[in-house]
């Protein structure tokens, strides 16, 4: 018997990376498992077939988090297929793509995030949980400096965060409970890749600093775990990192 069994999960940006690994660990503690993808449809499919393969129900659902039509594709899908919906992971995150319109991190890491709660809440059951993935860069941008090519994202992740934290007091009346996740720089994720790119030498200086960096699949495993402890609403879970306590 699993953890999850008989719930199901929307985790949002998870056709690769952090949130895939995330969709994997929730299916094998029984969740259904809506896979959220924006473009990139085969690598989605790819782990839907992971999960049915080990035995477990995923469906990929194509949805641009950015427009109400994305979010509320993503509620349907959860309630059409799996006939429920009761953990939602806000993984998905962006900001620093090519080519995105000037307030696309805004749009993306703080209202997407409200709007999806928005569209869940009405059919989220009590017991209920909302898990807000973040990164120690923008959980602490108003006392830890970061990186300039991250401080825009960084910001509006934050502001993405406090968004979700007004809900509380709404959430709570409804016995629905929100846990933020804050990791450190993670090997491998797009966004370090990215960071790379535009600073060479972050992820190693960072590395360095920090001691060791977490793996996807290590992080994703803090975020599953978060899926069912027992902890507060409103708690904070922090993933490595230990010198931004100082």
């Amino acid at each position: 018997m699993g953890k999850l069994d008989g719930k199901t999960a929307i985790v949002t940006g998870s056709s690769r990376g952090v949130g895939a690994d995330v969709a994997k660990f929730l299916a094998a503690e029984g969740a259904a498992v809506v896979v959220n993808y924006r473009q990139k449809a085969p690598r989605a499919n790819k782990v839907v077939a992971q999960i049915v393969e080990a035995g477990g129900r995923a469906v990929a659902v194509g949805a641009d988090l950015t427009t109400q039509e994305g979010v509320q594709a993503l509620v349907s899908a959860a309630l059409e297929n799996f006939g429920s919906l009761d953990l939602v992971v806000l993984n998905a995150s962006g900001g620093m793509e090519a080519g995105m319109a000037e307030n696309y991190a805004l749009q993306l890491n703080r209202d997407a995030q409200v709007n999806l709660l928005n569209a869940a809440m009405p059919v989220l059951p009590a017991g209920s949980r909302v898990v807000f993935v973040t990164s120690h860069q923008a959980h602490f941008i108003e006392t830890v400096p970061t990186m300039a090519e991250y401080e825009p994202v960084a910001k509006s992740k934050r502001a993405g965060e406090d968004a979700l934290r007004a809900f509380i007091p709404n959430l709570a009346a409804e016995d629905i409970s929100l846990v933020v996740v804050s990791g450190d720089m993670i090997e491998g994720t797009v966004t370090a890749t990215l960071l790379d790119r535009a600073n060479p030498g972050a992820i190693e200086a960072r590395r360095a600093e920090a001691g060791r960096l977490y793996t996807v699949a290590e992080f994703a495993a803090e975020i599953a775990a978060m899926a069912t402890a027992d902890v507060p609403s409103g708690h904070t879970e922090y993933v490595g990192g230990a010198d931004y306590f100082k």
